[in-house]
């Protein structure tokens, strides 16, 4: 299945504030290079640019233009650890592993960071995250949380908020608590898309975007990336397209499952506004979860998932100011700027698919809503890989990732069924 294209329906604010957007060529004709990569978002980029720097021959396609996939048009959150929680991970793989997931994220967050001041790109970072949450009862789970970062995994950002203190940070009484991690942040993503598409391309890589892989085949030890106007022969092949692959390799399209998510976003709410007066972003503790945060230039950009199948609504910005005026009732009638929507690769059990799919083809992504700041150092794990050092990203090339229910007929049916059942659990 083709999925259309994340431009519709909506002009998204982060395209209106990233500045100017270059351009780069659509292949014509046919090259040959160590490694092709498929796909122009966080992952695919940042593996082109330290192959690259690594002398590396790379050329990279995007289908459409650099960022207009889920990369460059997400929340910004930067999140810690994996997806799913260190505790849950513990529970099932024990807690060395639990342990070495924990470190490589913390990793890749400060990669993310350091590489966007080493590279001169400017991504609009903000400190702090504050998880909420909606349900009373859940809130035991939250002061063990927190005890469990700063004793079991050595991270002693994360505190637990009761609800007074909640109520402060957010300016809202819509939650009875949470924790504040002050570890970590929210970035322009589109920013960082772009910067990190001029480093890889000033090290030496290909870009080339509106190319649309329509194969990829492997003969002889070389892999083939076919394209409507040329063909790409490698060595190897990274394919990053996360949920926008529709059936261009099917292992990763049984493993990874595209779910809408939107944002809209506000006027400037002033600085004397009380919405979110510390300047974090948020999450909360919905299984169709709430994010949002304030930018720098004051908008309040809030997302939300309600839609589990292909196609963009054309009333964005009806249901998020909703759902605003649920958490800030002052803001009931404020005016929404821009909405738009796009695709969140999520697996079955929330963390990434890491996978060699075919001979010296690997595919990545599912990064389930984490994928600001796993993605991008999962390229530099890929580049790693390349140059011999497999050890890492077999951390988590060895996660068992089991294939939605349903095969292709049935499991974007059941995967409605079963999202629509939670997000019915999540109002009671």
């Amino acid at each position: 299945m083709k999925y259309q294209s994340p431009i519709s329906p909506g002009y998204s604010w982060y395209e209106h504030t990233a500045g100017p957007r270059p351009d780069y060529p659509a292949l014509d004709g046919d090259l040959t290079c160590d490694v092709a990569i498929v796909g122009g978002g966080f992952t695919g980029l940042s593996a082109a640019t330290h192959l690259a720097k690594a002398g590396t021959s790379v050329a990279l396609i995007e289908a459409h233009r650099i960022g207009d996939g889920a990369s460059g048009r997400n929340g910004g959150q930067l999140g810690t650890g994996q997806r799913a929680g260190a505790e849950e991970i513990e529970k099932e793989l024990g807690f060395e592993r639990a342990k070495a997931l924990f470190d490589v994220a913390e990793e890749a967050k400060a990669h993310l960071l350091e590489f966007a001041a080493t590279n001169n790109i400017e991504i609009d970072f903000r400190p702090g995250h504050l998880n909420v949450c909606h349900q009373k009862r859940a809130l035991p789970e939250y002061v063990e949380h927190a005890e469990a970062m700063t004793t079991r995994f050595n991270y002693p950002h994360i505190k637990y908020m009761d609800a007074a203190e909640t109520h402060e940070r957010m300016g809202s009484d819509h939650y009875f608590g949470g924790v504040r991690d002050t570890g970590t942040g929210h970035i322009h993503p589109l920013k960082l898309v772009l910067g990190t598409a001029r480093v890889a391309a000033e090290s030496g890589a290909k870009i080339f975007e509106n190319t649309e892989s329509t194969g990829i085949t492997t003969n002889g030890g070389k892999v083939i990336v076919t394209t409507p106007k040329g063909t790409i022969s490698a060595k190897k092949c990274l394919i990053a397209v996360n949920s926008y692959g529709g059936d261009l390799e099917p292992q990763t399209a049984s493993h990874v499952m595209p779910i809408g998510s939107f944002i809209g976003a506000t006027i400037p709410l002033g600085d004397d506004s009380p919405v979110l007066p510390g300047g974090e972003s948020v999450s909360d503790s919905r299984f169709v979860v709430r994010y949002f945060r304030r930018a720098k230039t004051g908008e309040l950009l809030f997302g939300g998932r309600e839609i589990y199948a292909p196609g963009n609504p054309q009333d964005i910005h009806i249901h998020i100011r909703r759902q605003i005026a649920e958490i800030y009732p002052q803001l009931k009638d404020v005016e929404i700027t821009h909405a738009w929507g796009g695709y969140v690769g999520i697996t079955l059990p929330r963390k990434p698919f890491v996978r060699e799919v075919m001979p010296n083809v690997i595919s990545a992504g599912g990064y389930s809503g984490h994928g600001v700041m796993l993605s991008n150092y999962m390229g530099k794990l890929y580049a790693e890989s390349v140059s011999g050092n497999r050890d890492r990203l077999k951390l988590f090339e060895e996660l068992k990732i089991p294939p939605f229910p349903g095969g292709r007929t049935f499991r974007a049916p059941l995967l409605f069924l079963a999202l629509n059942w939670y997000a019915l659990r999540d109002r009671f």
